[in-house]
């Protein structure tokens, strides 16, 4: 069975229930939205995979995560794409520290055909016409929020609620990869 899976980096428990309370008010003010239920996430990417390939993407996982060193994020700004997306962006300090764990994820994760972000940001609601960005943008005070990113979470779509679940997360633990020395038989 070939399932849809996730890779997001998780805020810590202060965000995450800061996002619910204004995804709850846009609710409020608007009803319902794309990502309305979606807990709070910064997208690396998506792909799908048999379920039989998971034991080997677990260990990939962990061997790159293993690697990376933990970063300070800055969320201070709202921001909106063309497509309808409200988000929190992070600042380009924040943004500069993100990019490069993204793309190493990116890079050595080896699955097929996957979905790359390219551009960090924590997302409120998706897909909202004109309208609807303008109440968003009037709802809220801008709030400087931080946190440390010390790890990947692995999300798979449950099909039944059209979200994704985390399944496993992946410290950053900031190893370095011991250099090889070549040694002599002779």
């Amino acid at each position: 069975m070939i399932d849809k899976y996730s890779l997001a980096f998780i805020p810590d428990a202060h965000i995450l229930e800061k996002v619910k309370e204004m995804k709850g008010q846009l609710a409020a003010a608007i009803g319902w939205f794309h990502s309305k239920n979606a807990l709070a996430h910064i997208t690396v990417g998506e792909f799908e995979i048999h379920a039989t390939a998971l034991d080997s993407i677990t260990t990939q996982l962990t061997q790159i995560a293993t690697t990376i060193q933990p970063v300070e994020v800055t969320l201070d700004a709202f921001g909106t794409y063309p497509n309808g997306a409200f988000f929190l962006s992070p600042t380009a300090i924040s943004k500069a520290s993100l990019q490069p764990i993204m793309k190493t994820f990116q890079k050595r994760l080896q699955v097929p055909a996957m979905y790359k972000s390219s551009d960090p940001h924590l997302s409120i609601a998706r897909k909202l016409d004109a309208n609807q960005i303008a109440i968003a943008n009037s709802l809220w005070e801008l709030e400087t929020l931080t946190f440390k990113c010390e790890s990947i979470a692995l999300r798979k779509l449950d099909p039944v609620k059209k979200q994704f679940e985390i399944i496993a997360t992946f410290p950053f633990l900031g190893e370095t990869t011991p250099e090889v020395i070549q040694t002599s038989l002779f």
